[in-house]
């Protein structure tokens, strides 16, 4: 699998448990810490992040890393 292709899935798998919790991209992405911009390149695909970002982007929607995985 290419990275591309990881990225984007993690990122729909990101989206969907965001959307489950009923949170704008803007709100997760402050409640992670980061720039609103940041977080959507994160969610589509486009930005690859540091394991400790992903931490903190599981624990605000509740679930362990490897849901995103």
């Amino acid at each position: 699998m290419s990275s591309g292709i990881f990225l984007k899935q993690m990122g729909a798998k990101i989206k969907s448990h965001r959307e489950a919790k009923k949170l704008s991209q803007k709100q997760l992405a402050l409640m992670c810490h980061l720039d609103p911009g940041s977080f959507w390149r994160i969610e589509v695909g486009q930005k690859n992040c540091y394991v400790l970002t992903l931490k903190r982007i599981a624990t605000a929607l509740e679930v362990e890393v490897k849901e995103f995985l």
